[in-house]
């Protein structure tokens, strides 16, 4: 049986080191983005994004948040916005080791919900 990109990273223990470490040293460090968290609830956005993460790779769909499109409106993100997180993304998957194949399964996936996501 083929393992999920999911279960190759370490299951939801290992993808939230990824996500903690993606927001601490990457995305609230970054002035282009970081103004979008200003007031975020970071214990919730790490839960969520982990949950996201998680089924992004191929693991369990327990993600019961908004609908992209609505977790996303009215805040206007860019193209350029959404190209930085998906970097910051690569680069915590790489800090931990993941293989470049197997991050851009996951970024096709996240590049997938773009439309959801920019000019909302």
């Amino acid at each position: 049986m083929t393992q999920t990109l999911y279960e190759k990273v370490g299951g939801e223990e290992a993808i939230a080191k990824v996500v903690d470490y993606f927001y601490s040293e990457l995305v609230l460090k970054d002035e282009t983005v970081n103004g979008f968290f200003k007031n975020t609830d970071m214990e919730k956005q790490r839960r969520h994004q982990t949950k996201f993460i998680s089924f992004a790779l191929g693991g369990p769909n327990q993600y019961s948040g908004k609908s992209m499109a609505k977790a996303h409106e009215g805040m206007n993100i860019q193209p350029v916005h959404f190209d930085a997180i998906a970097k910051h993304l690569h680069d915590a998957l790489a800090h931990y080791g993941v293989e470049e194949a197997d991050i851009d399964t996951a970024l096709t996936k996240v590049a997938s919900l773009r439309d959801d996501i920019v000019y909302k």
